[in-house]
């Protein structure tokens, strides 16, 4: 594979980013290793996160992350627009770059999805490669395991639900097969079904469709 130490200054075009996505305090590992466009900001990104992961983007989201340079941490994703929260302040994802910050290799982000059960993302930037003229990005090159439920309860939630698919005699196994669908599966995980949606898209019916 062909990796570059630094983006150049056509990257943009000719390059893209690979990165390693991590569900956080989950064992057996959940994660996936995608590639975007150079050019992505940070909205499109969370989109190719969301995608590739297998969430249904619900939920309030936002990065934490201190580039190369940088004199402090950053907070980008969705911001408060009621302005009533007393949450730091977070910018929005779709009006920086993503290697603003992202802008030497091995730097992390901790990418929080859904508030509520606060699932915490490790998303490493591993390398710089030349766009293969004959691959549609964003593409996912590798994972493992099934994505966590949405509104599961968090970790502890997902831990729950693993412990009542495993007895068929819990109370509750039946009810959970039922939620969750006859084939879901928790290991199961095929880079190849994953299918990206268009950011802008999905954007604008975030934001403008409501």
């Amino acid at each position: 594979m062909n990796y570059l130490k630094a983006p150049d200054s056509g990257g943009s075009k000719t390059q893209v980013l690979q990165f390693l996505v991590e569900i956080q305090g989950i064992s057996p590992r959940i994660w996936r290793r995608i590639q975007v466009p150079a050019n992505y900001n940070f909205w499109d990104l969370h989109v190719a996160i969301q995608d590739a992961l297998g969430w249904l983007d619900y939920h309030l989201h936002h990065f934490e992350i201190k580039g190369k340079g940088k004199r402090k941490v950053a907070r980008i994703g969705i911001p408060d627009f009621s302005g009533l929260g007393d949450l730091p302040e977070v910018f929005p994802g779709w009006e920086i770059l993503a290697t603003d910050h992202y802008n030497d290799l091995g730097i992390q982000a901790t990418y929080e999805y859904d508030y509520g059960d606060g699932w915490l993302h490790t998303v490493m930037l591993e390398g710089y490669l030349y766009r293969n003229p004959k691959i549609k990005y964003p593409i996912c090159i590798g994972g493992e395991r099934a994505c966590p439920p949405e509104d599961c309860g968090g970790v502890p939630g997902y831990e729950n639900v693993l412990t009542v698919l495993a007895n068929p005699e819990h109370e509750e196994h039946d009810e959970m097969k039922v939620w969750l669908g006859e084939d879901w599966n928790p290991e199961k995980f095929n880079p190849g079904e994953i299918k990206f949606d268009d950011p802008y898209k999905r954007w604008v019916h975030a934001f403008l469709e409501k």
